[in-house]
């Protein structure tokens, strides 16, 4: 059986985010057509996709040739829906879902809140107000001939990492993490250091992608070592990593130590201030630079992209390779990927 599907994912990483789909058995990619979305038919078992880490979520697609939504609370096409849902609550233990929610223009008009009351009562499900586990969306079909209803995959959205049991304001959120740990082209002989770890994101989604030889993490803020300790813990990559209160602007490190350095930068927003990072980037990436190995990378992201770009041009030991925007919801960061070159 196939199955349509829509794979969400931020925009600015459909590249890599296409690159990780095809890899998935009987998934086969449609030409892409809207930023962040990945549309594709799966003739495979649907579990499969639950292993994208670059997704924000997966959708299973279903289409009706309908005038208005008020058709869907017709007999065959209500049960249509409930065939779709039945689809996505089978992927999951009993009792998985507990509450629906529907996005959808007009969500509060008189059919749609019926449609979701009547929804509500055959599955046995509360309605939430904002968010739900069974979540679905409608909107006018693509093809501009009826409308098209969405269920997502998942009670929870696959960019809710299982290992986060402690978030910090800010911190980066699962994909965007590891299309960053792809960008460095991961190796199990890498030596990693991730400046200003935070919550330790970046360190646990380049781990989940394979070992490393070496993987350490610091911050100058307890609190936020205490959280990557936990989340570390909880995706049981404790004896991977090596956590440090260290100033990432004066390491007690020798040169050339490592040949991967990823980063979370300030963004002068919730962390940090434009004034701050005039000094802290360029103390950083001169230091990033000094314990970095010649031909060895660099991957941070930042919202300060002039201010990147001027550092980066006072310091032509590092060669910018790659710049990705990323949309972040509203924000609008680049990931820079960088090479260290041999200053000789």
């Amino acid at each position: 059986m196939s199955y349509r599907v829509e794979i969400i994912v931020p925009a600015g990483l459909e590249e890599l985010a296409r690159a990780e789909a095809q890899r998935i058995v009987g998934l086969r990619l449609e030409p892409p057509r809207e930023s962040g979305v990945i549309e594709a038919t799966m003739r495979g078992p649907l579990p499969a996709l639950f292993e994208l880490r670059c997704a924000i979520s997966v959708f299973l697609v279903r289409s009706f040739t309908i005038p208005r939504p008020r058709a869907l609370l017709g007999d065959e096409h209500f049960r249509a829906v409930l065939a779709l849902i039945e689809t996505v609550r089978h992927l999951h233990p009993a009792g998985t879902f507990q509450t629906l929610f529907l996005s959808a223009a007009g969500a509060d008009s008189s059919v749609l809140r019926r449609f979701k009351h009547e929804l509500s009562v055959r599955l046995g499900l509360a309605i939430g107000d904002e968010d739900g586990d069974l979540v679905l969306r409608l909107r006018p079909s693509r093809e501009r001939n009826g409308w098209d209803l969405l269920a997502r995959l998942t009670p929870r959205p696959l960019a809710t990492r299982p290992w986060r049991v402690c978030n910090r304001e800010g911190a980066l959120n699962g994909p965007v993490a590891h299309a960053m740990a792809l960008l460095s082209k991961p190796r199990p002989n890498d030596r990693i250091l991730n400046i200003g770890c935070g919550s330790g994101t970046l360190l646990i989604e380049r781990l989940l992608i394979g070992p490393a030889a070496q993987a350490i993490g610091c911050d100058t803020d307890p609190e936020a070592l205490t959280c990557a300790y936990r989340n570390l813990a909880a995706a049981r990559l404790s004896h991977a990593v090596e956590l440090y209160d260290w100033d990432a602007r004066q390491l007690p490190l020798p040169p050339a130590s490592f040949n991967v350095v990823l980063a979370d930068l300030p963004f002068g927003h919730l962390v940090g201030s434009h004034a701050d990072n005039l000094t802290l980037y360029p103390a950083l990436l001169r230091e990033a630079a000094r314990v970095t190995r010649p031909g060895g990378c660099a991957v941070l992201i930042s919202h300060e992209v002039r201010l990147m770009e001027r550092t980066l041009t006072d310091l032509p030991v590092w060669r910018k390779e790659q710049c990705l925007r990323v949309d972040l919801g509203g924000l609008y960061p680049r990931i820079f990927a960088l090479r260290r070159i041999d200053s000789a």
